[in-house]
């Protein structure tokens, strides 16, 4: 079978009455070109099914794209490995003309975060993916980005979805079968189940506490879940108020719903609870990997660091040349990890 010859710029011309000069005008958006004729190159484009080699055309242009990625200023284990596979990603992608850079700011302070969004613009910037609590603040000024023609991507799932998607996992799915797991190995016992979060005006937190609270809530009425815990990162506060749950509650399960485990973790194991429990956290990062090995940790519910960073790159890259990508290809999976797949 001979494979049909793909169409190039000299048939474009050809095809519609027109230089290669003024389809190179078209293809690039340059000015000077009436309006019909836009029209006329882009019914060819159509007819001929041409599809532009952007790589080549990057490579005549010397085209560089230039990334950044907005994260929290603290955070622990899970946005080291977060931060870990962004450099790894940059290394690698330097031969394919690409820079990425990493900014950390303050997540708590979101007219901060505005402020330094309001500073990129197409000179210094092509995308930005923003790992930042939704607020008016950001909101508006990922608005005004979008504005300046700076493609911005929601990372990791604390932005609401754009038209143009995000990159994380179906929190609320998580949250659901953190809820299955938890009920089966309760194995119809009763009793109360202790939430924990960093903050609950986390996206992410709020979404998997959703999708926990449903299933459980259906399949496991034995079960009552209490309301939700924020540690704000402090072990201080983290020992303070689980200790006084536990003081106070038949707590036969634990559900931790940031992706920071180490330290409600460390804290739990600090108390030592009067009768074994049910322990079940997010996110793979070597404490919640030997939690699990040591008997610490029932189950951990993870996303790939790894292809969360790649599939960020190649989303804002596929944005910046107004393209799409492969969808099963930037899915992220809901993981479950046991002492036993590690």
């Amino acid at each position: 079978m001979i494979c049909p010859v793909r169409p190039t710029t000299k048939d474009l011309a050809k095809h519609a009455g027109v230089s290669r000069a003024t389809v190179d005008r078209v293809l690039n958006g340059r000015e000077g070109v009436k309006q019909k004729t836009i029209i006329r190159v882009n019914k060819a484009i159509e007819e001929l099914g041409f599809v532009r080699n952007l790589s080549a055309a990057n490579l005549a242009k010397n085209k560089n794209y230039r990334f950044a990625f907005v994260l929290p200023s603290s955070g622990d284990l899970f946005l080291r490995e977060i931060v870990r596979h962004i450099q790894e990603s940059d290394r690698v992608l330097v031969d394919d003309m690409m820079t990425i850079m990493i900014e950390r700011l303050d997540e708590n302070d979101p007219h901060g975060i505005a402020s330094y969004l309001s500073t990129l613009n197409t000179d210094t910037v092509d995308g930005v993916a923003i790992m930042a609590p939704e607020t008016p603040q950001v909101r508006d000024a990922i608005a005004r980005l979008n504005e300046r023609g700076v493609q911005a991507l929601p990372f990791i799932s604390n932005q609401a979805k754009s038209d143009k998607g995000s990159v994380g996992i179906d929190n609320q799915a998580a949250g659901a079968t953190a809820a299955t797991l938890l009920g089966r190995f309760l194995n119809g016992m009763s009793g109360k189940v202790l939430i924990v979060s960093e903050t609950m005006k986390s996206r992410d937190s709020l979404e998997r506490r959703l999708g926990f609270d449903r299933v459980l809530n259906a399949r496991f009425p034995n079960l009552h879940t209490l309301p939700s815990l924020e540690t704000y990162g402090s072990e201080e506060r983290a020992r303070a108020i689980i200790s006084e749950t536990l003081k106070r509650q038949d707590i036969a399960a634990v559900y931790i719903l940031s992706s920071e485990a180490r330290v409600p973790l460390i804290v739990l194991n600090e108390l030592g609870p009067p009768h074994p429990i049910v322990k079940i956290a997010h996110e793979r990062t070597p404490y919640t990997e030997k939690a699990l090995r040591q008997g610490d940790l029932d189950a951990v519910i993870a996303q790939d660091p790894g292809h969360l960073a790649r599939s960020a790159i190649r989303k804002l890259k596929a944005m910046t040349d107004q393209r799409s990508t492969l969808v099963s290809q930037e899915k992220i999976r809901v993981e479950i990890l046991l002492a036993t797949n590690l």
